[in-house]
């Protein structure tokens, strides 16, 4: 069957009805040293439906999809499959099966032949060798299905995100046609690219092919899915149908509040801040990141971010700190037009940024304490101008003690502290090179309460000494206990700007669930 053929709602209705799901994972458990990654976590596809699989940073979605796949070995827990049991112990024998995964960055070989990648490693063969002409014959045949005529020699390379996408899914499609996993397939794609895929998704579900669907688009999730399963923090929140859940009782469920619940919380603010601008972005955008935007941070400012995970919170964090180039706009900083081409440019103007993943964007892990306090001031000095080490130790003992880094060395590797004592560290790096502005994303996120609440005072104390901030949090109490403003966004756009008594939960939470 053509997988672009108009859906019927018979056909449809016949797969849907069917009382044993394609899969089905119950009481999943899955740990790793000091982390239970899944917790007893239950998941029903079946045939013919698109199902999403919703969750912040840490629910366990990725975990999940690699137990699905293989990836992982479960540590308790069924896999059933058409119900029998399954135990997948890699990609190979999970595909083998019947389950094909697709990510955001399509995991093919860009060297290879368009055809090529669609049979590697069952290629059809002649008098033992390969069957070029057979092959190139088939390859093209089968992306015609997906409204693909491309010439398939070519190399893999040589077509845009997006074709790779829906070659990768006719690979897919063509080696295990029971499940198919989507992991972020949208993120890379405009919009109409994003109703072509949609087009092949809907007509894959009329074939009876089950399908699972991992995105942050809130909208795509109405606009294609049937039914929508939610993890937060490892554990199963729950299993609905689309067309009865409403958007805020969906972002309640992935925040973990309910709008009805949630404690109103008002800032006495009289408004924006009387002072001079310390940045201004005037529709600054990056294709295929960030949908152009406006916003204004005051000198002494706390612009804080809300926002579901891939909102656009990060993206907005990278370009501002010239991590990413932006595609359009202008940006005003301290009074002065910049256009960044890389974060070095930004520190020496007077910018720091916590990232998100301090693990791998924040913190030298086999460097000392001191070290990684005094690598920003250095790289803002200049190599040829090295900081002595007197000074350096002295630096590092002023920033131990003020923000109260848990060690009793500070010769001793970063790495070997925890997460909590790792990001004031960072913070500490930050405020060592004196700057102006300060951006910091998810600053509170995987530590514990402790140093949760320390994080929350070394913030308080930045604004009350005037140094201008912008914090991005999933955490909408950190948000209204901080913030001067908040701009909320949603699907990579900016969904509104909140100040004075409109800054609490239930609003911020209204702005990111609505249409």
């Amino acid at each position: 069957m053509n997988p672009i053929a108009n859906s019927t709602t018979t056909s449809k209705d016949i797969f849907m009805s069917s009382s044993t799901p394609v899969l089905q994972l119950r009481g999943i458990h899955k740990k790793f040293p000091g982390v239970h990654a899944l917790k007893g976590v239950n998941f029903n596809l079946r045939a013919g439906e698109i199902h999403a699989l919703l969750g912040e940073n840490g629910a366990g979605k990725s975990t999940l999809i690699k137990v699905m796949t293989g990836v992982y070995t479960r540590d308790g827990g069924d896999i059933l499959l058409e119900g029998q049991a399954i135990h997948p112990g890699n990609t190979g024998e999970a595909q083998a099966l019947g389950i094909s995964t697709v990510y955001q960055e399509v995991n093919l070989l860009p060297n290879l032949s368009v055809a090529h990648n669609i049979y590697l490693g069952r290629e059809p063969k002649r008098w033992g060798l390969i069957d070029w002409k057979r092959i190139n014959k088939n390859a093209h045949a089968l992306l015609k299905d997906y409204d693909l005529d491309i010439d398939v020699t070519q190399p893999l390379s040589h077509y845009s995100i997006a074709v790779q996408q829906l070659i990768a899914i006719a690979r897919g499609v063509d080696m295990s046609a029971k499940v198919l996993i989507l992991d972020e397939p949208t993120a890379s794609l405009d919009a109409d690219e994003v109703k072509s895929l949609f087009r092949i998704m809907r007509g894959l579900r009329e074939q009876g092919i089950g399908i699972v669907f991992v995105t942050h688009f809130l909208d795509q999730v109405y606009a294609v899915c049937d039914r929508i399963t939610i993890l937060r923090n490892a554990e199963l929140v729950g299993e609905f149908e689309a067309a009865t859940l409403s958007r805020p009782e969906l972002v309640g469920h992935m925040l973990g509040k309910e709008l009805a619940a949630l404690e109103e919380r008002v800032q006495e603010q009289t408004g924006e801040p009387n002072t001079p601008p310390a940045l201004t972005l005037t529709q600054v955008g990056r294709q295929g990141s960030l949908e152009p935007i406006d916003l204004r941070v005051a000198q002494g400012e706390v612009l804080g971010l809300a926002g579901l995970l891939g909102s656009g919170r990060t993206e907005l964090c990278r370009l501002i700190f010239g991590v990413d180039k932006k595609h359009s706009g202008t940006v005003v900083f301290n009074g002065q037009t910049i256009n960044l081409s890389a974060p070095k440019e930004a520190i020496d103007l007077g910018m720091g940024l916590l990232p998100e993943d301090r693990k791998h964007d924040g913190i030298l892990g086999p460097l000392s304490i001191r070290e990684n306090i005094i690598l920003a001031q250095q790289i803002k000095q200049g190599w040829w101008r090295y900081i002595p080490r007197k000074q350096q130790e002295a630096i590092a003992e002023k920033y131990v003690k003020e923000i109260n880094i848990a060690t009793s060395d500070i010769e001793k590797p970063i790495e070997q502290l925890s997460g909590g004592n790792q990001q004031k560290v960072i913070l500490a790096r930050w405020l060592a090179s004196n700057p102006s502005l300060l951006i910091l994303d998810e600053p509170t996120r995987g530590i514990d309460i402790g140093a949760h609440a320390e994080i929350i005072r070394l913030i308080r104390q930045l604004c009350d000494q005037g140094l201008s901030l912008i914090v991005a949090s999933s955490e909408l109490e950190e948000l209204v206990a901080f913030s001067d403003k908040v701009i909320v966004l949603r699907d990579r756009k900016k969904a509104a700007e909140l100040s004075g008594a409109d800054i609490n939960p239930q609003t911020i939470m209204g702005a990111i669930a609505s249409a």
